[in-house]
């Protein structure tokens, strides 16, 4: 498993076999694959090729791994390509030989997870590569599938993006609601530093210029983020900070706007995009007997 894994990412072998795990319950079921179960006689040897059907970022070939061999632990896997590829249409991933019933029963589910994160991950790369020209770096948000962040977020990072934070847990980011119910942007910034650890970054968002002066003059932020800022004053806020604060610019940002967006200077670009509206990468498994 770790051989498939994207050699720039990091993702928990207890994250793989906990939604392997959860993704075959569900597709098994109370009875099992009915279908193979009564067609393919028991004992029956198969070999398949997973392949990519189009061009993309290949994320999830880990998770094909598991889902096999959680039904056939003796099955073999040999890997042609690992997470973080840039493939070509009709690209060969995997070959597989095991119990044929594992092998249809598994499928569904291995080419779910391959598809969707590789799409994710394909998603992250067209971003990547349209600000490479820029320092600016392009990260995901928390607008993740429900159960799914982990994968969703290493996927992000097998196609060059970065990571936002996981959850509320890792980072203070203080929001326009935060600032109204605390009382205002000093307020809110004495409350979290007060209590912020020494590994722990402050994130606020700010809607126009005088609330990023607010900030400055308050003290106590890491990262200012800059909501749903026009392009000149994205401008003229990095030259506001002039390198005293990390500056996020994020609400709308799609492959059209990312480079313009990042030619204004700011550190980083964040885009729920990447993660909640990424199409599925067409992928197969091919039974070659």
């Amino acid at each position: 498993m770790t051989a498939l894994l994207c050699p720039d990412a990091f993702l928990s072998p207890l994250e793989i076999d906990a939604a392997v795990t959860r993704a075959l319950a569900e597709d098994l079921g109370r009875a099992g694959d009915v279908t193979s179960i009564a067609t393919v006689p028991e004992g029956t040897r198969a070999r398949a090729v997973v392949v990519a059907r189009k061009a993309g970022t290949m994320s999830g070939l880990p998770l094909v791994e598991a889902a096999l061999l959680k039904l056939d632990p003796k099955a073999s896997i040999t890997a042609h390509h690992r997470d973080g590829a840039a493939v070509a249409a009709k690209t060969a991933l995997l070959t597989i030989e095991g119990d044929a019933r594992a092998v249809l029963s598994a499928e569904r589910v291995a080419l779910n997870f391959l598809g969707h994160l590789s799409g994710v991950a394909t998603a992250a790369a067209a971003f990547v590569k349209l600000i490479a020209h820029t320092n600016a770096r392009v990260c995901c948000t928390r607008k993740t599938t429900p159960g799914l962040r982990a994968l969703e977020k290493y996927a992000v990072r097998c196609g060059g993006g970065f990571n936002h934070r996981f959850g509320l847990d890792d980072a203070i980011l203080i929001k326009d609601n935060h600032i109204a119910v605390a009382g205002g942007i000093a307020a809110v910034l004495r409350r979290a530093k007060a209590v912020a650890g020494h590994l722990v970054k402050i994130e606020i968002e700010v809607d126009t210029l005088d609330q990023l002066r607010e900030v400055l003059s308050a003290g106590g932020a890491d990262v200012a983020l800059l909501d749903n800022m026009s392009h000149a004053d994205m401008r003229k806020a990095v030259e506001l900070v002039a390198g005293r604060l990390v500056l996020e610019a994020s609400g709308g940002i799609t492959l059209e706007t990312a480079a313009a967006v990042a030619e204004t200077g700011v550190d980083y670009l964040s885009s729920g995009a990447i993660t909640h509206s990424a199409p599925n990468l067409d992928v197969a498994l091919d039974i070659a007997m």
